[in-house]
C-alpha cells in the first residue's frame, strides 16, 4: 500500500504539470478557437527564462553577479513570455482570424519549430542544470513516503492556480468580457468591450500557464530545447479528452491522467506511455466532443 500510495503521489505531481499546460492550451482553443502548436515551445520558453534568470542573466547582461531569485522568476517569466504571446497574436495570428482556423494552425506549428531550432542551435540538445530553490530542499515525512518539498510546492501551487483561473474565466465580471467577446465579437464591441484588446489578453494568459508550468517543471526536469515537444502531444490528447474548449474538463482531465499513468506503471508500466491515447480514442468513439465539451 505504501508503494501505492508513493507512486500516486508522482503521479499527481505529472497530473499538476499537465492540468496548468492542458489549461492554458483550453483557455486559448476554447476562447479564440485557435490550435496553438507553440504551446509546447512556450513551455520550454518559460524554463529556459526561468534557467537564465536565476543562472545567467549576470553573463547575459553583462553586470557581474546579476541574478533573479526564484520567486521574482516565478513572476516575471510568465509576464514576459505573455507579453511576447500578446505580441504574436496581434502581428501574426490577428490577421489569420477571417480565415480557416487550419493556417493558424500551421503558424504556431511552424513558430514552434523555429523556437526549438533557435534554442537548439544556442543552447544544444544536453540538458542544462538548475538548482532547487534553498527553502525547498529536503523532505517532508508524510506517512507513507519522505516527500520531497519541491514536489510538494508544485502540487500546491499547480491546484492554486488551476482553481483561480477557472474561478476567474467562470465567476468573475472580466472572465464574463472575455466569455462574451469571443462567443460574439460584434455585439461585445457594440456594447463598448475593447474586443482585440481581450483576445490579445487571452492569448497572453494561454501563453503565460505555459511559462509558469515550465518555471515550476525546471528544477525536476532536465531544461533542454525538445522539452516542449515531448509534452505537446500529451497535453493536446488530454484537451481532446476533456472537451475542446473546456477549462474545468482540461483541468480534471490532465490530473486524472497523471494519477492513471501512476496506476498503469504498477500494473503494466510498458503501457503508461501510450494509456492516454488509447483513451483517447474510446472517448472520440463515444463522444466526440469529450468528456465535458459541448456538442456544436
Amino acid at each position: 500500500m505504501m508503494i501505492i500510495l508513493s507512486q500516486l503521489f508522482l503521479g499527481l505531481i505529472n497530473g499538476c504539470f499537465y492540468a496548468v499546460l492542458s489549461l492554458g492550451l483550453a483557455i486559448i482553443f476554447g476562447m479564440l478557437n485557435i490550435v496553438n502548436f507553440a504551446h509546447g515551445a512556450l513551455y520550454m520558453l518559460g524554463a529556459f527564462f526561468g534557467w537564465i534568470c536565476l543562472t545567467q542573466l549576470g553573463t547575459w547582461t553583462g553586470v557581474e553577479g546579476l541574478s533573479l531569485n526564484y520567486w521574482w522568476a516565478l513572476l516575471v517569466v510568465p509576464i514576459v513570455v505573455g507579453a511576447l504571446g500578446m505580441v504574436f497574436e496581434r502581428v501574426f495570428l490577428r490577421r489569420l482570424r477571417q480565415v480557416d482556423p487550419v493556417y493558424g494552425m500551421l503558424l504556431t506549428f511552424g513558430f514552434a519549430l523555429v523556437l526549438e531550432g533557435l534554442f537548439r542551435n544556442y543552447f544544444g540538445v544536453s540538458g542544462q542544470p538548475y538548482a532547487l530553490p534553498a527553502q525547498f530542499r529536503g523532505a517532508v515525512d508524510v506517512g507513507f513516503m519522505f516527500v520531497p518539498k519541491y514536489r510538494l510546492w508544485v502540487v500546491v501551487a499547480s491546484l492554486v492556480v488551476c482553481a483561480a483561473v477557472w474561478y476567474f474565466i467562470e465567476r468573475t465580471r472580466l472572465g464574463s468580457y472575455l466569455r462574451a467577446g469571443t462567443e460574439n465579437a460584434a455585439i461585445a464591441q457594440a456594447l463598448g468591450i475593447n474586443v482585440p484588446l481581450l483576445v490579445s489578453l487571452t492569448y497572453g494568459v494561454g501563453v503565460a500557464l505555459a511559462a509558469l508550468t515550465g518555471v515550476l517543471a525546471a528544477p525536476i526536469l532536465q531544461v533542454s530545447s525538445g522539452m516542449g515537444s515531448e509534452l505537446n502531444i500529451i497535453i493536446f490528447a488530454v484537451v481532446v479528452v476533456g472537451g475542446m474548449g473546456s477549462i474545468g474538463g482540461a483541468i480534471l482531465t490532465g490530473l486524472g491522467l497523471g494519477l492513471l499513468e501512476a496506476v498503469v506503471t504498477i500494473i503494466y508500466p510498458e503501457a503508461a506511455a501510450i494509456v492516454i491515447f488509447v483513451i483517447m480514442s474510446v472517448v472520440l468513439l463515444f463522444k466526440p466532443a469529450g468528456l465535458f465539451g459541448k456538442e456544436a
